[in-house]
């Protein structure tokens, strides 16, 4: 009779812990999305209302949160600089083809303003955490990527952070970069991965 109690007992504290381990993933997710979006909607307003550090502040904030939640800080924060560069070259190159102009916050003409290099920056904490289920589905992160990428572009434009000049041509330049740059980002994600550590501790 005691064996039993203690089987059931043992099952018990296993479902409540994979319960729990279940609740802490979803709040690590809803943390990491909701500071995305807080950022992302700062870094908007601030370019569209001549503020464009307002963005770049609020986007500190958000990675120092970020950081102080995973268990390899280094390996994310160098994830969130080479995603940085990456996105900064690729938006200075729409900038230099005449496709996009960046009414505030441009330091050098030609390349992409620096509330832009933090949004690009804020995005890479997303890659491990809000993303992470798409890092082995990289045909439906390349459909994303074509969709969503230039959708983000367009709803910039309209709030007045961004001016879009050949929208037919930016649109399929932005859809087919997204298309290419959302998968090889999750794959350096994974290279570069401080938040796979924590979710293998919970799991002891």
């Amino acid at each position: 009779m005691a064996t039993v109690v203690s089987g059931v007992s043992a099952i018990t504290f296993s479902k409540r812990r994979k319960f729990g381990e279940h609740q802490e993933r979803a709040m690590n997710i809803l943390v990491n999305v909701v500071a995305f979006k807080i950022g992302w909607l700062a870094s908007i307003a601030g370019a569209a209302s001549g503020v464009p550090l307002l963005g770049p502040a609020v986007i500190l904030v958000a990675i120092a949160l970020h950081l102080s939640r995973v268990d390899q800080p280094s390996s994310e924060l160098m994830l969130i600089v080479l995603t940085g560069a990456i996105g900064a070259s690729w938006d200075s190159v729409m900038v230099a083809a005449g496709w996009l102009t960046y009414p505030t916050g441009t330091l050098v003409s030609g390349l992409a303003p620096y509330w832009i290099l933090a949004m690009w920056m804020l995005f890479a904490t997303t890659l491990n955490v809000a993303f992470r289920w798409l890092q082995s589905k990289t045909l439906i992160a390349s459909a994303l990527g074509a969709v969503f990428g230039p959708l983000s572009y367009y709803a910039g434009s309209k709030a007045g952070a961004v001016v879009i000049n050949d929208f037919a041509a930016s649109m399929v330049g932005l859809a087919v970069a997204w298309a290419i740059l959302l998968p090889a980002l999750l794959s350096l994600a994974k290279r570069f991965d401080g938040v796979t550590v924590q979710i293998e501790h919970s799991r002891i």
